[in-house]
């Protein structure tokens, strides 16, 4: 090894740059895929919680004949595992629409609907409180 001549010591500045432009291309072309990975998962995530939560008001109401006052309520009588995060906020606040019960003798009101809090649309240009 010590017998090398100069041009064979390492690489040259050339090699290093085109090595390096190769690998911002790639990353280029990586790291928004990833992104946009992300967030249809995240989309697809909020839509699953709201369908649950959904679901759970409508078992519950079914069960007792009037509805939910809030989340929390389905949580407590086990209709629902734990509270859902939002997965676009990642916070357990959901906007919790209430309504008219109309099951009720009392014309109470109940919660009706839920639905996220974020700001902005989903990549299908659909606003996220309209889920």
């Amino acid at each position: 090894m010590a017998n090398r001549s100069k041009g064979e010591r390492g690489f040259s500045l050339l090699e290093l740059m085109i090595a390096m432009f190769i690998l911002v291309i790639l990353l280029s072309v990586a790291v928004p895929t990833y992104q946009r990975s992300v967030l249809y998962a995240r989309e697809t995530v909020l839509k699953e919680n709201l369908w649950q939560m959904r679901r759970a008001i409508d078992q519950y109401t079914a069960d007792k004949q009037k509805l939910p006052q809030s989340i929390d309520d389905l949580v407590k009588d086990k209709y629902l595992r734990e509270k859902p995060i939002d997965p676009i906020l990642e916070k357990d606040e959901w906007d919790e629409v209430q309504g008219e019960d109309t099951s009720s003798p009392d014309a109470e009101s109940g919660l009706v609907d839920v639905k996220s809090l974020a700001e902005g649309q989903d990549s299908n240009g659909v606003d996220y409180k309209k889920y």
